[in-house]
């Protein structure tokens, strides 16, 4: 049923239209043209200004040919990382690359390929489906900001699903909340050869406090790491400002702030032990410090209908559902913290942000095929409330 040649070419279509994050113009215009032209009513919401993008987070709605069943959300996103601009395809031995000199783009494109063959499928053979509510977001790429910008009033799905996981055979359930942190040290700059005894190095505070933390896997349910340093203007200079970045991440919200503490603590004692040693008039060191959640835990529940009809879906189609965990957050934990219920299904695509990525159109074939048999067998058994 599903059209492999027509699945592909609609695939090199998309990934040769440049949309790195906060320019998603382009392919936002053309998917508002595929969308239209299957019947949907296309909307572009007032996101774009707001994360600096040039268009909004696209909201395809398809009446579907059952009105008596309650909306489903399906969700992909439409940015890319770099390098991702000039995309050249290239297809051998049913597989598709760049030609090496940037990403491919399969993530997410070969969801949006994927989600618009679907449809085509549903209208072309005339089958049974209810409501379907596509949102393809902006710069998830830069902190998920699409979906943490978008304006939930334009869609009525209470559960649907994210296409933005590698496994077809595989929904994710799990994924942990996180909490990005950033520490400002302002020491005092000096000469650091003929007077270092007048400077307060910010760069070793911080270091102090950064040995005193922990960093990798904490437990089986939460991570910890330090990713960005930056400070200091030469090596003759006592540093007087460093910058300190990070992140912790956990699928228990009471240990994602336990751990959040300790490392804000570390921070706080190193800078007031000092204080304590050495009295200066100008109140230095001083810590500036900003702790933000980057996004919410998403846990579906077992029982729940996302979960049932793909596993129901993959059971018809001869395959195996697992549930999965990821480490990683996407669109469906800010969904799920906005009370839309959603998993996370796989296209294939592998090697994601490198040049090295790749996607075999047999695995977004799967892909098809188990979206397909999901949006039908909601249709039969979802029911307005």
């Amino acid at each position: 049923m599903v059209n492999h040649e027509r699945l592909g070419d609609l695939f090199r279509t998309l990934v040769r239209i440049d949309s790195v994050s906060k320019k998603e113009g382009a392919v936002a215009k053309t998917l508002q043209g595929i969308f239209e032209s299957q019947g949907a009513e296309v909307l572009i919401d007032g996101a774009g200004p707001k994360v600096g993008s040039d268009t909004g987070n696209l909201i395809a709605r398809f009446k579907g040919t059952r009105a008596d069943v309650v909306p489903l959300l399906l969700n992909a996103h439409m940015d890319t990382v770099q390098p991702g601009e000039g995309v050249k395809v290239l297809f051998s031995d049913g597989t598709f690359t760049s030609d090496g000199s940037t990403i491919l783009a399969a993530d997410d494109k070969s969801a949006l390929a994927v989600i618009i063959e679907t449809i085509r499928i549903l209208q072309k053979n005339r089958l049974p489906y209810g409501p379907l509510e596509v949102v393809v977001t902006i710069c998830e790429e830069v902190g998920l900001l699409g979906a943490k910008n978008f304006d939930y009033s334009m869609i009525k799905a209470q559960y649907g699903y994210s296409l933005d996981g590698a496994d077809t055979d595989g929904i994710v359930t799990r994924a942990p909340a996180a909490n990005r942190i950033q520490f400002k040290v302002h020491g005092r700059d000096a000469h650091a050869g003929a007077a270092p005894e007048k400077g307060i190095n910010a760069i070793h505070l911080a270091s102090r406090a950064i040995s005193e933390i922990r960093v990798g896997r904490i437990d089986e349910e939460t991570t910890a790491n330090i990713g960005l340093i930056e400070g200091g203007k030469a090596t003759n200079i006592v540093p007087c400002l460093v910058t300190v970045a990070g992140e912790v991440r956990s699928h228990s919200p009471e240990k994602l702030e336990e751990e959040t503490l300790r490392i804000v603590q570390s921070f706080e004692r190193q800078v007031s032990n000092y204080k304590d040693r050495i009295h200066s008039d100008d109140r230095l060191p001083r810590l500036e410090l900003e702790v933000r959640q980057d996004f919410s835990v998403l846990k579906v529940p077992e029982d729940h209908a996302v979960i049932t009809l793909a596993k129901e879906a993959a059971s018809n189609l001869g395959r195996e559902m697992k549930t999965k965990t990821s480490g990683g957050g996407s669109d469906a934990n800010i969904f799920f913290g906005q009370g839309i219920v959603t998993g996370v299904l796989g296209t294939g695509m592998k090697d994601i942000h490198t040049v090295r990525e790749s996607i075999r159109l047999d695995d977004m074939v799967k892909s098809v095929e188990l979206l397909l048999e999901i949006i039908q067998l909601h249709a039969r058994k979802a029911r307005q409330a």
